[in-house]
């Protein structure tokens, strides 16, 4: 029977089940298959790769396997020592844009509490995350990898952490946005980007205390959720403070 020996490398391990990891694995080719069917056949889901190396040469996700291929498969961040790439995908725009599967809300509050366009609606189904990343050139974050699978995907990631903190982190550190943090310039609740309003036109708007001791306001223009530097901007700035103190 045919065989092929496949490979992952560094962070791809975690998708596969226990024992193959660091190790070829020898699989027998039963059908003829794209290279991408064989990645995500082990679990590993498209959008987690950035190199496919096959027989000393870099592949993209069309290849179809062949008896005797010799294949390693890379996630991000990996050094290729000299090996020509071939891109799987175009690059990201800067800072990139998310969109977050309705399993991750405190996630994507965080992501938009430091400035990052980030998608997100508590009913988004696999099918509108799928839909709003292809046509919106967006990343998804989920924990779903049948939808990381989903072929119209792109860019993804599929997050390790269960605790919306350090998910944050997570993310923070795989598309290296630390240096892109605008804390406070985007709406928690809708994503929207704040601007500045004067007092005057939401001062019938505003509590007492509020009005009296605080003169600097932002406001959303597509919910029209009023900012201030209240008593809860230190506890703000202590959560900005514990992400960005990660990034060593």
């Amino acid at each position: 029977m045919a065989q092929i020996g496949i490979r992952f490398y560094q962070s791809l391990n975690d998708f596969l089940a226990p024992g193959l990891g660091d190790t070829e694995i020898i699989h027998n080719l039963e059908r003829k298959a794209s290279i991408k069917d064989m990645i995500e056949s082990f679990n590993v889901p498209h959008p987690e790769v950035e190199r496919i190396v096959v027989n000393g040469i870099t592949v993209d996700f069309n290849y179809t396997v062949w008896d005797g291929d010799h294949i390693e498969v890379f996630p991000a961040g990996e050094n290729f020592n000299g090996i020509p790439v071939l891109q799987l995908r175009v690059e990201l725009s800067q800072p990139p844009l998310f969109v977050v599967d309705s399993n991750l809300g405190r996630l994507a509050r965080y992501l938009r509490l430091l400035g990052f366009d980030c998608l997100y609606r508590n009913d988004y189904d696999d099918g509108a995350v799928a839909k709003i990343a292809s046509e919106q050139q967006r990343v998804v974050l989920t924990r779903d990898r049948s939808l990381l699978k989903r072929r119209i995907i792109v860019h993804g990631y599929f997050v390790r952490a269960d605790r919306p903190k350090i998910q944050t982190r997570e993310v923070l550190k795989r598309f290296a946005l630390y240096s892109l943090i605008r804390p406070l310039t985007r709406c928690t609740q809708c994503n929207g980007i704040l601007i500045e309003t004067g007092k005057k036109p939401i001062e019938h708007r505003l509590e007492p205390l509020t009005r009296q001791y605080y003169d600097k306001f932002l406001i959303c223009p597509g919910c029209d959720r009023i900012y201030w530097q209240g008593s809860h901007s230190m506890r703000i700035k202590q959560l900005l403070d514990e992400f960005v103190d990660e990034k060593s």
